[in-house]
């Protein structure tokens, strides 16, 4: 037999099980890992954990729903979003409201500013005021104006100039209020930056409390209070701000007459314009107009104080160009039908005029001892004294007896309308005490000088 005959087939049993081993072990790996969830740390056996003691839950109440009515049930509410946005405290308010607006005209800036608080948009109005003018006091107030909803600017006029502070510098302004506020005012001082635009420098809102009847105590503050008294006919008020020793109870007297008869008021524009303004004195133009609004006149006042803790006091009111265009405007051009003159004595008088050999009283002196008879119905002890006067026509006798009939008729009147007799002293003065020529030089007839020479002059004496 050959060699390739002879040889025996080699068996592959063993290589079999070589490979189902090999199996086994990968199926039991993939196993392990699919267990551990892919965690690549060492495998660490876990503590059994300690039994727990038994705990016992108490089973919820059982309630009973009561069937609801279809027809009963409202709309389920839906719960209001949670505003999680703290509101900003008033210091972050402060630091907020940075430096201010600032525009060319101060009208147009108070418009902005009360628009915002017409809108109760608290930070626009802090914004526009700015930082410098404000004070926690003063975000206290406007919140609270503000939280109202109901704030609303004047419809006549929202927008008020009160007057200058320093000439083209500084000025004063005011809103005004209507609806539960109306009359209430919040008042801003505005300054002029070098770029000649203005911005709120201070402000002073309705409810902060201020010595006496004047809103400001400043030298601007006493005479818009005086000149606004004297326009309200208001005496008491108006002598309150003045010096008595330099500012007679006859001018305050014969402001308010002119005032009423005139019926003229403050100028919108620039009604109190500063010629100077210094520590303890200061001098004002009052700028008024009459009722159109179409004429206007000025004349003005001083303001004065002793020292810087002292309170300011109306020293001065100069008439003189006031009168003039009241004399144009009522009196038909004749200058001396005014209501105040100055008295030879000294001082200043309130002067009523009458008609050639006539002891009757004209409805414009009628008004002109209504605004007296105010002034003495406040106080009984306050006394005035009437003197009648004529001119040269006619007898001494005679113009004694028309001169007395011309101070009774005035005294009449008064007792009429509440004065008592003895607030009052009349004398008769004829024609003795003239108050211009009856005669030219000449000699011959003066008809002006005798019509200025029929009054009856009013002294008060208080």
């Amino acid at each position: 037999m050959s060699t390739y005959d002879s040889y025996e087939p080699r068996s592959n049993f063993a290589l079999y099980v070589f490979l189902a081993f090999i199996a086994a072990a990968l199926i039991g790996a993939g196993a392990y890992f699919m267990k551990r969830g892919d965690k690549d740390e060492p495998f660490v056996k876990k503590p059994t954990p300690e039994p727990k003691e038994d705990v016992v839950v108490k089973p919820e109440p059982v309630v009973k729903l009561e069937p609801i009515d279809p027809f009963d049930a409202g709309p389920v509410p839906i719960p209001e979003p949670v505003d999680t946005v703290k509101p900003p405290t008033p210091e972050q308010m402060l630091i907020d409201a940075g430096l201010g607006a600032a525009e060319l005209d101060p009208e147009t800036l108070l418009k902005k500013i009360g628009k915002a608080l017409e809108a109760s948009d608290l930070k626009e109005t802090t914004t526009l005021i700015g930082q410098k003018a404000l004070d926690a006091s003063h975000l206290k107030g406007l919140q609270a104006l503000a939280e109202k909803g109901d704030f609303r600017l004047s419809a006549m006029d929202p927008v008020v100039e009160i007057g200058e502070l320093e000439p083209n510098r500084k000025s004063r302004w005011a809103l005004n209020m209507q609806g539960e506020q109306t009359g209430a005012r919040i008042y801003f001082d505005l300054l002029r930056g070098d770029t000649g635009k203005w911005a709120v420098d201070k402000i002073k809102l309705p409810d902060e409390e201020v010595p006496g009847r004047a809103v400001f105590v400043d030298a601007l503050g006493i005479t818009a209070a005086f000149l606004q008294a004297a326009l309200d006919q208001n005496f008491d008020d108006a002598k309150s701000f003045v010096d008595s020793e330099k500012v007679s109870d006859a001018k305050i007297a014969g402001l308010c007459i002119i005032f009423e008869e005139a019926k003229y008021k403050l100028r919108a524009q620039k009604p109190l314009r500063a010629m100077f303004n210094k520590d303890l004195t200061a001098g004002f133009v009052a700028h008024v107009e009459d009722e159109t609004g179409e004429k206007a006149a000025d004349f003005g006042l001083n303001v004065q104080r002793v020292s810087a803790n002292q309170p300011w006091r109306v020293t001065e009111v100069n008439l003189d160009s006031l009168l003039a265009d009241y004399a144009d405007r009522v009196a038909g051009g004749d200058v001396h039908f005014t209501p105040l003159i100055k008295n030879p004595a000294g001082g200043d008088t309130l002067i009523l005029y009458f008609g050639f050999d006539e002891d009757g009283l004209t409805p414009r002196t009628q008004r002109q001892l209504n605004i007296v008879a105010g002034l003495l119905n406040l106080d009984p002890n306050k006394k005035l004294t009437l003197s009648g006067h004529t001119d040269a026509l006619g007898t001494d006798e005679y113009n004694n007896v028309l001169s007395g009939r011309r101070a009774g008729a005035v005294e009449s009147y008064l007792l009429e309308v509440g004065v008592s007799s003895e607030q009052i002293v009349a004398l008769a003065e004829g024609e003795a005490k003239p108050r211009r020529p009856n005669s030219t030089e000449e000699g011959e007839d003066n008809p002006t000088g005798r019509r200025a020479n029929r009054r009856t002059e009013i002294y008060l004496d208080f």
